[in-house]
């Protein structure tokens, strides 16, 4: 290892050993002959003494040029420990350093607010500031809790594909040329609904993973063209069932994470009362600096798309209708009722789950509801109505969004805080400089020509 501790590590207990770091030039003071260096990484931040010789010799260091520094960790006296600093009761007297890498000078100031398109053209750079590093931080603790959690609950983790089908229902899909099939496209999935379900079918019982999905829509502060979720589904299941698991979970995050005990169980509340009361679906039970968090249940079904003339699911399509109101799917779609439900947390949308739909005959009928023919529900689901047909387990489950989810645990306002290479409001990549074009030689390849 070209290094023994990091700098963040050192502390009293470590005085009169001989140590060697690497890290960032955070700053340096020269004061008359000596100087005082302070190295930086991932941990945290150390202060080196520098004797003449090497103060006068490393003077000119540019900030953010990457040191190797051997030296002898002292105890500070009392009154000279910062306690700001996790090191802050020792400084090191370097003996000896090295740099492995000079930086140019940087187009941005760590210590200072940037735009953000110089944030993101420059994101590896950003991404030395103290907020995003707490930030991704934070989000590998939020993962971590996760992953325990759900293996505790015996849930597996499975993953599922990301070249798919189309089955373009609400957002825009992204398509995926195949060179091997000419004038066919894959599509990157929107969300892994239909695996999910086929997952139950299968017998699988429990499964959950942390997944990226892909919608080409448009966008705001908490949007994104790629994001990741936490998806789950279960066999044999009611809401109850969701809501337990789900509070759980989002109790065991918020204490692993934050040290914060969340109250359990949630309050619940129908769409049609948080409508009514508040004008919204997403209502903000918080106070400050506080966390509240609400299941919002009994979705309408349905919603009339104006532009199209019809009605479109509320959540999606596979959604089980409230057995109530199985008889006025066909006359009064407007009035049926989902057995769907959402996680809210401080006014935003964490979460959105349902019972799902096991009977073949119940799903035509929400086809039929939707305005959609045999032969397109074929057509775009054919393989999932086939598995329909042999033994569907009673199964339901949720998504949780993981970026938006993690920006309200940081007290961020929006998901690029807690993302490391995010998209910028016009969905594109201003560090990669993507999307771009491409050699006509692909394109030549996958059959396709621009206009």
């Amino acid at each position: 290892m070209l290094r023994t501790h990091t700098c963040g590590e050192l502390n009293k207990k470590h005085d009169k050993k001989k140590v060697t770091l690497c890290g960032w030039l955070d700053s340096l003071r020269i004061q008359g002959k000596i100087g005082f260096l302070s190295l930086r990484d991932r941990y945290g931040i150390t202060q080196f003494f520098l004797n003449p010789k090497l103060a006068k010799e490393f003077a000119s260091l540019k900030r953010e040029s990457v040191l190797q520094i051997t030296g002898l960790v002292q105890t500070r006296p009392p009154n000279q420990v910062k306690k700001e600093m996790a090191t802050g009761e020792i400084e090191v007297s370097a003996e000896k350093i090295e740099v492995l890498n000079t930086s140019e000078e940087l187009p941005l100031d760590l210590n200072l607010e940037s735009t953000e398109e110089t944030r993101l053209k420059y994101r590896y750079l950003d991404l030395r500031t103290p907020r995003m590093l707490k930030n991704i931080v934070l989000r590998h603790k939020v993962i971590k809790a996760i992953h325990e959690y759900m293996d505790s609950q015996d849930f597996l983790n499975i993953e599922t594909p990301f070249l798919a089908k189309s089955t373009p229902e609400g957002a825009r899909d992204y398509l995926v040329p195949a060179r091997n099939f000419p004038g066919k496209f894959f599509a990157l999935p929107q969300s892994p609904q239909l695996f999910k379900q086929i997952l139950m079918i299968s017998n699988l019982d429990k499964y959950y993973q942390v997944v990226k999905c892909f919608r080409d829509e448009d966008l705001r502060a908490d949007r994104q063209p790629e994001f990741t979720q936490l998806d789950i589904e279960m066999s044999f299941v009611e809401e109850e069932d969701v809501y337990t698991l789900i509070e759980g979970l989002v109790k065991k995050v918020f204490k692993d994470v934050l040290n914060y005990n969340l109250k359990t169980p949630f309050p619940r509340m129908t769409y049609q009362e948080a409508m009514k009361k508040h004008k919204t679906d997403k209502p903000n039970l918080a106070k400050k600096d506080e966390f509240a968090s609400l299941w919002v249940t009994d979705f309408p079904m349905f919603e009339y798309n104006k532009d199209e003339k019809r009605y479109q699911a509320m959540h999606h399509p596979f959604t089980s209708p409230h057995p109530d109101d199985f008889k006025i799917l066909e006359k009064n779609p407007e009035k049926a009722r989902a057995r769907a439900y959402d996680l809210v947390i401080n006014g935003f949308e964490i979460g959105g789950g349902s019972i799902r739909i096991h009977h073949p005959e119940i799903q035509k009928q929400v086809f039929k509801a939707l305005n959609l023919s045999d032969k397109e529900a074929q057509h775009r689901f054919g393989f999932f109505l086939d598995a329909l047909k042999y033994g569907t387990p009673p199964h339901g489950g949720i998504a949780l969004g993981l970026d938006r989810f993690v920006m309200i645990l940081a007290k961020e306002d929006s998901i690029k805080e807690v993302i490391a290479f995010p998209k910028n409001k016009e969905a594109r990549d201003l560090m990669l400089d993507a999307p771009s074009d491409v050699n006509p030689k692909q394109l030549k390849e996958l059959n396709l020509k621009l206009k």
